[in-house]
């Protein structure tokens, strides 16, 4: 039966038991200063960034030959996650800012608090399974607006309750921003990433010089995730001319209902096409809460999840330096996923090292975890030519 109220029950995780961690949030008021909205750009950075880890590790623990819809559901979602990001960081780049990636302070531990949400859900490295897709559900789910902070001396004490509210208020300060200051979008335009250097199948990375652009690009962003207003579909068609796309959170509820949205379908009415048939069954079962702690020291299990995570510092590395004037740098980015890929297939194709778990079926797995140390050796792998250059060079 289709749930008309996807949001019912889904309060109801109950794999994740330690403390959540919680990213950097702005305080609840409109950005009034251009430092302020570089603040608020970099903390949306983060944001979006925050998705990534989760959507890979869902997609990643479907078994070979397995659920293949479902895998390029996900697979397009991380796709224009990463290109929020690269729009993200045009903008801040166009108002003068500098965007961190690279950075232990960046990223967060999971399991997390889904941020600007007064509900305390986790987002947590889950394998594919309903508890996956619900999470995809919690983060994409469209948002009735609530209102903007007050203006005022003071933070607003009401507090965010939706990641719709966090951007349009970014909105709003840029509106504002850009009436009194004429100058405000006068970043160095050789740091702006565009369609040359981001292949992506929906969407469009395109530069940021003014306000029109940093609108469109705020609209694309919100409406690639939630839908157009009223609708099951993303912006692309309205904006680039490409064809009709699901919005991420109805690529998750087609997923979740096991049923295809119809041409007729609304966010109301639910998906009434045909029958999209899910094994829940055909993915490597992991610990949502894993840590490179928990794998005894120098075995298989734990060299091979150290591994992962120098080049996932590889990868926010080369992020970096596409997001701070080596634009050509995010054509690189994409192979080193693909190695990520590769590590983590060997991961999860592995039982836990602890032999209770493995009884229980539970599998190794990536845990996406940074440390100063991991970013410093990849800094110098990368600049030794170990890392970018030799990447690039197999693109051409």
């Amino acid at each position: 039966m289709t749930v008309r109220d996807p949001l019912t029950g889904l309060t109801g995780f109950t794999d994740i038991k330690t403390p959540l961690a919680e990213i950097e949030q702005p305080p609840f008021e409109i950005p009034r200063t251009v430092p302020k909205l570089r603040y608020f750009l970099q903390a949306a950075l983060a944001l979006e960034f925050l998705t990534i880890p989760p959507y890979l590790t869902a997609m990643y623990t479907i078994k070979p030959g397995a659920n293949q819809e479902a895998w390029y559901a996900l697979r397009a979602v991380v796709l224009e996650e990463m290109l929020h990001m690269t729009l993200v960081a045009n903008m801040l780049n166009a108002v003068g800012g500098k965007p961190v990636v690279a950075d232990p302070r960046f990223v967060t531990d999971y399991p997390a608090k889904l941020p600007y949400a007064k509900e305390q859900v986790p987002i947590a490295l889950r394998g594919f399974g309903r508890e996956a897709i619900r999470t995809g559900l919690w983060i994409e789910r469209p948002e009735k607006m609530e209102d903007l902070p007050r203006t005022g001396k003071e933070p607003d004490p009401r507090g965010w309750t939706s990641i719709g509210q966090f951007y349009a208020t970014i909105r709003e300060g840029m509106r504002r921003l850009a009436e009194k200051q004429p100058d405000l979008f006068d970043g160095d335009l050789t740091r702006q990433v565009g369609p040359e250097d981001f292949y992506n199948s929906g969407g469009r990375a395109f530069p940021v010089t003014d306000l029109a652009s940093a609108l469109k690009a705020i609209e694309l962003i919100s409406e690639q995730g939630e839908g157009v207003p009223g609708s099951i579909y993303n912006p692309d068609e309205r904006l680039f001319g490409q064809a009709n796309e699901l919005a991420h959170y109805f690529r998750f509820m087609e997923v979740h209902e096991e049923r295809r949205y119809g041409p007729l379908d609304t966010p109301a009415s639910g998906p009434t096409g045909p029958a999209l048939p899910i094994d829940w069954t055909a993915a490597y079962r992991i610990d949502p809460q894993a840590k490179v702690a928990d794998y005894p020291p120098d075995s298989e299990v734990r060299l091979a999840a150290e591994h992962f995570n120098q080049v996932y510092a590889r990868l926010l590395w080369l992020l970096d330096r596409s997001f701070n004037g080596e634009p050509k740098q995010l054509q690189a980015a994409i192979p080193v996923m693909l190695e990520l890929r590769d590590l983590a297939a060997q991961l999860y194709a592995n039982p836990h090292p602890d032999p209770a778990r493995a009884a229980k079926g539970v599998h190794a797995s990536a845990t996406f975890e940074i440390t100063q140390a991991e970013l410093l050796a990849a800094k110098k792998q990368l600049d030794t030519g170990a890392g970018a250059t030799a990447l690039l060079a197999s693109l051409a």
